[in-house]
């Protein structure tokens, strides 16, 4: 099983569980390219991975060479990696190959029209192509290349099993501690430049009528903390989290793995990389914990998730600095609470289980 990084990582993570839960003596090998997948493969699959290594170069002889060392019953790709050599190879060997999760951006299915051939002869290498909208745009995307129907199936998100999963070892105890005790918290998570002074504005408003509100900003890449502390200073008294002294009004939060256990403590959420064209961070996070959160328009990463979210009234698309302090503070509304809280709990009981459809897929293919 292939995974390039962190994201395709926390993908495979529950098809792996699921693996071993269902076939306890198949052996497991889980590839990564980057050396934050590496390290998030080792945290959160290890006791589900036999073998957690790099994925080869996708040059043929070092390709044969590892097929050779690893020997595969069976090869599957997380969601856009697609390496010639490697796809190749396996078909050489008959080794049955899987894109699981598949997705295609907008940017994807513009290329493919451009060179369908080309596309068609890598897509076409694999056996079966699982992918994940359960809206009909990642099956037509593979359609237009005239790849055929019947080896595409739609099986849904394995993100949602994994953060089904995450939810379940988060450690509240410490996101308590970091927000600590005092008036109501107001989370915005993953923000990118340019956002950062919204959030700010929107956060002096809450104030101005909620004194004792606080903020804690989390940017996607820490190493911008300190010119989020600068900015925050300006409107209340401001600390970093590795600055262990002092009270706050507004906290940065400058390392990493932070964030998705704070989303569980917060009182109202915004969702960064969303009022610049960042494609958006995922919304599912916050969801997922029952919050009602807000978002800003441009979420090309995450469009279904944004829609049916936002049509069940747990996310909300949000322009400006007013409509983020006016989101946050009807996220005090316990009733509204309560109504968002039962409308995220139906979706993800209702999008789960992408990893058992993805296996059974599998091992229909394999005769098992």
């Amino acid at each position: 099983m292939h995974a390039v990084s962190v994201g395709e990582v926390q993908s495979a993570w529950p098809l792996l569980r699921a693996l071993k839960a269902r076939a306890p003596s198949a052996r497991a090998v889980l590839s990564t390219t980057t050396v934050t997948g590496q390290t998030m493969a080792r945290q959160l699959t290890a006791p589900y991975a036999d073998d957690i290594l790099y994925y080869p170069w996708d040059v043929p002889k070092i390709v044969r060479r590892a097929l050779s060392a690893v020997r595969p019953a069976a090869y599957a790709a997380l969601e856009t990696e697609v390496w010639p050599a490697m796809l190749r190879e396996l078909a050489a060997r008959d080794i049955p190959t899987f894109l699981v999760n598949g997705r295609f951006s907008e940017r994807a299915v513009r290329n493919f029209r451009r060179h369908p051939a080309f596309w068609r002869s890598l897509y076409g290498l694999f056996t079966r192509l699982l992918v994940k909208r359960r809206s009909p745009s990642d099956r037509e995307a593979l359609r237009a290349i005239a790849i055929p129907e019947e080896r595409i199936v739609v099986t849904g998100d394995c993100k949602v099993d994994a953060l089904v999963l995450r939810r379940e070892g988060a450690d509240l105890a410490r996101a308590r501690a970091i927000v600590g005790e005092g008036g109501p918290v107001f989370l915005a998570g993953s923000t990118h430049g340019g956002e950062d002074e919204v959030v700010l504005e929107a956060y002096r408003t809450v104030r101005a009528s909620l004194p004792a509100a606080r903020l804690v900003v989390v940017p996607r890449h820490p190493e911008r903390a300190q010119d989020v502390l600068t900015l925050a200073e300006r409107v209340a008294p401001s600390k970093r989290l590795s600055d262990p002294d002092g009270g706050w009004a507004i906290l940065v939060v400058d390392r990493i793995g932070a964030l998705f256990d704070l989303y569980a403590v917060a009182d109202g959420v915004f969702v960064g990389g969303s009022l610049v064209p960042k494609g958006g961070q995922n919304i599912m996070e916050p969801a997922v914990f029952g919050q009602p959160l807000c978002h800003g328009p441009f979420m090309t990463d995450f469009p279904d998730a944004a829609r049916d979210l936002g049509a069940l009234g747990v996310a909300t698309e949000v322009r400006s600095a007013a409509e983020i302090a006016g989101h946050w503070l009807r996220s005090l509304d316990t009733e509204a609470r309560g109504t968002a809280a039962r409308a995220a709990a139906a979706y993800f009981a209702r999008n789960g289980g992408a990893a058992e459809a993805s296996l059974d897929v599998i091992f229909e293919e394999m005769g098992l």
